[in-house]
């Protein structure tokens, strides 16, 4: 080699280098590989469910138009109000960070021409929604839904399915103590008799309201019902219930619905405050949640004036959504465990650079015929990489170091029976399946 200029260090390439490590923005948490082995597994639930009802999946843009939230979430819901992220693009376009996927799903359904598909029609989504709140337990500003949406059936047995569905999934990740909240909140010829009631109920109680159901008042009283401060809550037992108002077809229909759940064998309780945050939600409301600590789980209802508000025609239509952070905190609390369903059958050791080269035509040929395969090709020592194997519990380990990379064979390991013996490369795979039938082990 020659000699290197003296002026090498003054031109070496100068990189600028941050004074702190950056962290994620506020509310937007990192999903680590062991929660995300929790996620899969609720995704698993949901996915097996959506196939045995007959749901298709599908996915629709993070960011939509700001429109499609102010005409379907509604300008009265918080989320509109308080909890949107809104973007403003070079061509001057509102968009905003999904905040729910009821409206996306809905515009999907009318912009793709699903409602020409035999009705009902069934979809259920998983993805990340974004809500500039403060974050707290949780609740993030991104976080993860899975939403089941029944399009095009007035039918109050869908509005029972939706909710059975979802306590098969809680039932199915090993929840205990489930309790169905469950409320009507009318249609739109009978609703605004008891908004007129609620209204002038909460009108004599003003002086009690916090400044948010002040402004409620005015805009929409159904949400006074929904505020959470302390003062609030107190009149709520007095105010007027919408069953007490409710039109025949509203009556009958909410009847049925619960003859539904008691025939499903499934715990209810009608709360005549839940009434949900969004504004489409007409005749069901509902929630699922752990009686224990009366954490929610789940909500929805039936929205059946959305589609037509969106600009299709009218359709009938009732879903809900579950927040999957808020399962994944249950499942840890409940001690849940999930194995990584990686378990390779075979980890691969090679010493010395021929060997490497070797090493990945191997793995190449293992993945192949899906044999499942380790490896810690960046320690150099035999002794770190068997440390590795018993990690990983793999029952063999195929060892190359430079003679068997000039000699194409192998030295296959037995773990289990310490034991080894030198194996031609070519005959390599043969071996292994030879010995997995021979050891019941299943091979993938």
């Amino acid at each position: 080699m020659g000699r290197r200029p003296k002026d090498y260090l003054k031109n070496k390439i100068k990189r600028p280098k941050m004074k702190t490590i950056l962290q994620a923005p506020k509310g937007m948490p990192d999903i680590l590989p062991e929660e995300n082995l929790l996620r899969r597994k609720i995704f698993k639930a949901v996915e097996d469910l959506g196939n045995f009802y007959g749901f298709g999946q599908i996915e629709t843009p993070v960011l939509e138009e700001t429109k499609l939230f102010l005409h379907g979430t509604g300008p009265t819901s918080e989320i509109v109000q308080k909890q949107m992220f809104i973007l403003k693009t070079p061509g001057k376009d509102l968009l905003a960070l999904r905040p729910e996927f009821t409206p996306n799903i809905v515009r999907a359904y009318l912009e793709n021409g699903l409602y020409n598909n035999p009705k009902p029609v069934k979809l259920f989504a998983w993805g990340p929604v974004f809500r500039y709140e403060q974050p707290q337990r949780g609740r993030y500003r991104q976080f993860w839904q899975c939403n089941f949406e029944i399009l095009g059936s007035a039918d109050p047995i869908y509005d029972a399915l939706t909710i059975q569905i979802f306590y098969n999934l809680f039932t199915e990740l090993k929840m205990k103590e489930l309790m169905i909240e469950i409320n009507t909140i009318g249609c739109d010829n009978c609703r605004p008799i008891w908004h007129k009631n609620l209204k002038n109920y909460f009108r004599s109680k003003r002086k009690f309201l916090c400044a948010d159901c002040k402004n409620r008042l005015k805009i929409n009283p159904l949400r006074i019902l929904d505020c959470k401060n302390e003062s609030c809550q107190s009149l709520k037992n007095g105010a007027p219930k919408m069953i007490d108002f409710l039109c025949p077809e509203c009556r009958k229909h909410f009847k049925q619905i619960l003859e539904y759940l008691e025939i499903l064998g499934l715990p209810y309780n009608i709360n005549h405050h839940l009434v949900r945050g969004l504004d489409y939600y007409t005749k069901t409301v509902f929630e699922i949640r752990l009686a224990s600590d009366n954490l929610a789980l789940c909500g929805g209802g039936r929205y059946d004036y959305l589609v037509e508000m969106l600009g299709g025609k009218s359709t009938p239509a009732v879903g809900g959504a579950a927040g999957i952070e808020r399962l994944v905190e249950v499942l840890k609390k409940n001690n849940f465990k999930v194995e990584n369903p990686y378990k390779p059958k075979v980890f691969l050791i090679a010493i010395g650079d021929l060997a490497k080269q070797r090493a990945l035509k191997y793995l190449e040929a293992l993945r192949k015929v899906k044999i499942p395969v380790a490896e810690s090709f960046a320690h150099e020592s035999l002794k770190a990489q068997l440390r590795q194997a018993d990690k990983w519990e793999a029952p063999y380990v195929i060892i190359i170091g430079q003679k068997e990379a000039l000699d194409n064979t192998i030295i296959l390991r037995d773990m289990k029976a310490s034991s080894q013996e030198v194996v031609e490369s070519e005959k390599m795979i043969e071996e292994l399946k030879k010995r997995f039938k021979n050891d019941n082990i299943e091979n993938i």
